[in-house]
């Protein structure tokens, strides 16, 4: 069942492109937006995930953390870190249990390939609360950022 604003964020533990175990629980207090992205190092997804790099300080202005999620290992998502110097973590979904828990997986995706994260965003209120929900079809198409800066704005 696809999750919606007013639901309680699912909780997670996955690692980032630096090996390290990275919580949802971690930014308990804080506002987080959850970007979950197809696979690195295709075209949309390198887009996203650069412009949202180059946009950091703006969310940082909005007292939020940015979170990448991926069915990448997390030793691709570290090389696609370091070749596009992405700024925020980078999280390896591999097991697809986070993106399943989310709604956020194409169980077919382009070329056979199964299980694969859908191009999502979500907005977390400082008390794990989904104040912002998007999950869209077409992997060609981009989250709502500016929807999104809005929720963060909006968020005490």
């Amino acid at each position: 069942m696809a999750l919606k604003v007013g639901d309680k964020a699912p909780a997670f533990k996955l690692y980032a492109s630096d090996k390290t175990e990275v919580s949802l629980d971690d930014f308990k207090g804080k506002k987080v937006v959850l970007l979950f992205f197809p696979l690195a190092y295709t075209g949309v997804c390198t887009n996203e995930m650069c412009s949202t790099s180059e946009d950091l300080d703006k969310y940082k202005a909005l007292d939020a953390e940015v979170l990448g999620i991926s069915v990448d290992s997390f030793a691709t998502l570290a090389r696609f870190k370091q070749d596009y110097k992405i700024n925020f973590p980078l999280l390896s979904d591999f097991n697809k249990e986070v993106a399943r828990a989310y709604d956020a997986l194409y169980e077919e995706f382009v070329l056979g390939m199964k299980g694969v994260a859908r191009r999502s965003a979500f907005v977390i209120d400082r008390e794990g609360v989904i104040r912002y929900a998007e999950v869209l079809e077409s992997a060609g198409d981009l989250p709502n950022f500016e929807a999104i800066k809005q929720t963060l704005s909006e968020i005490d």
